[in-house]
């Protein structure tokens, strides 16, 4: 099924800043950046992929590409270690490998003091996510397993004509995500993306665990709200869709808010949940549902 079609047949989900962001004026000297902003985690993400730095395959065809870069704080000059950077792309025909034991094109990596990590791959294509619309070539990430608030992002390259049609390449908050790229003395691209980290805002662990379980929506989908690190995440009909921060009241958002999900506790045990997506510019569509299973522990 195409990406497209998939995404919205799920009856849920249609579906940072890169290099860094703006120096802020505190009233006395410009300090400090931006955080990196988010992006859709898209329904591709699998978790569990192997530590690497090599991801090229034997005989691709693909234009070799060495993506690097240093994950800070929210300062943007202290460098993170112990940051779990997860990354996949499609390979340069297009695919994603979503159940080979090898996840092609699929690495994680543990940042040192430093904060630095380093990829060796192909540089990813466009590709056909619907009868009218071609994705740009892009890089999901995931970074975690820190002190700092979880993030969900993409990156796109410039000079790409999918960009500015593109729902989540073409918003303005993804605009320093588009990189520019260079070629080293062997013609191998080279591409730099230096991510700035913000302050976890998370859910207390009890309150999570009361909300986390699997709802039967009002039309008649499954969904699956579970804990990952400091984020929530969905799973639609047993597919992962979507990562959501939270964003207070017992309200969580995904990447750039394109899915929203509000809890309520009537009581006598029961859980409500109130899911958006959007469906066009300010636009959304929301879909109640019940928890009809709770998770043991």
């Amino acid at each position: 099924m195409k990406r497209r079609n998939f995404i919205y047949s799920s009856s849920l989900i249609a579906m940072s800043m890169g290099v860094f962001g703006k120096i802020k004026w505190d009233g006395h000297a410009y300090v400090g950046e931006d955080p990196t902003t988010t992006d859709i985690l898209g329904p591709f993400y699998r978790p569990g992929a192997p530590f690497r730095t090599e991801l090229v395959q034997q005989g691709t065809k693909g234009q070799l590409l060495h993506f690097s870069g240093t994950v800070f704080a929210k300062d943007g000059t202290t460098p993170l270690k112990n940051s779990l950077v997860e990354i996949w792309h499609c390979d340069e025909n297009g695919v994603y490998d979503n159940t080979s034991d090898d996840y092609i094109y699929r690495a994680s990596f543990k940042t040192g003091s430093d904060g630095k990590y380093h990829f060796k791959t192909i540089l990813p294509v466009p590709y056909l996510a619907g009868p009218a619309m071609t994705r740009p070539a892009h890089i999901h990430m995931r970074v975690s397993g820190n002190t700092k608030q979880d993030l969900v992002t993409q990156v796109y390259f410039k000079g790409d004509e999918h960009i500015a049609k593109d729902e989540s390449a073409g918003d303005p908050r993804s605009l320093n995500r588009i990189l520019e790229s260079s070629t080293n003395s062997k013609n191998e691209k080279v591409v730099k993306f230096d991510i700035v980290l913000k302050d976890e805002y998370v859910l207390d662990a009890a309150a999570f665990k009361k909300l986390s379980g699997l709802y039967e929506m009002k039309d008649k989908s499954m969904c699956e709200f579970y804990r990952q690190d400091d984020q929530l995440f969905v799973k639609v009909n047993g597919q992962i869709m979507e990562a959501m921060d939270y964003k207070g009241n017992n309200s969580f958002e995904g990447g750039l808010g394109r899915v929203k999900a509000t809890f309520e506790f009537p009581g006598n045990g029961t859980v409500k949940v109130k899911a958006s997506y959007m469906t066009g510019p300010d636009k959304y569509v929301t879909i109640e549902g019940d928890k009809m299973l709770k998770y043991p522990g």
